[in-house]
């Protein structure tokens, strides 16, 4: 599993010139689902996205987490993060979770998120989406488990 996580000050999605969700401050995911994935690792990804220390403490230190500030999430589901661009110009999908096995796991992944009672948002699996966000800093991490 790999995600993108970009510490934002708003953002949102669309679909068909539709709103389908929208976040103030917090964190945008991008999340990549592989074939191998397994409940373990989506467990370990939330824990990794929602503790990852990337907002500023009174002393201006990247030491506080959404959890500690219990701030918004949007997750977006994005199978090309699961690419590999090791080799030629083209990525390659080999690693990606085929579609049905993966919008479960992204939907187990929303749900987990929001279990932890923080305000979770999402895209929406399978469609063509439209992505704006305010990146705050720029700060964004890449992540895998």
């Amino acid at each position: 599993m790999k995600a993108v996580v970009q510490r934002v000050s708003e953002a949102s999605v669309q679909v068909e010139g539709r709103k389908v969700a929208s976040i103030g401050k917090g964190i945008v995911i991008l999340l990549g689902i592989e074939k191998d994935d397994t409940p373990k690792e989506l467990v370990k990804m939330v824990d990794k996205c929602l503790n990852l220390r990337i907002f500023e403490d009174e002393e201006g230190k990247m030491n506080l987490s959404v959890l500690d500030l219990n701030l918004e999430v949007l997750v977006v589901p994005n199978f090309t993060v699961a690419s590999d661009t090791r080799k030629g110009r083209r990525p390659s999908f080999d690693k990606a979770m085929e579609p049905s096995r993966a919008m479960h796991m992204f939907t187990q992944f929303v749900k987990t998120i929001w279990e932890m009672g923080i305000n979770v948002s999402s895209g929406q699996f399978g469609a063509h989406m439209k992505v704006a966000l305010i990146n705050d800093g720029p700060v964004t991490f890449i992540l895998e488990t």
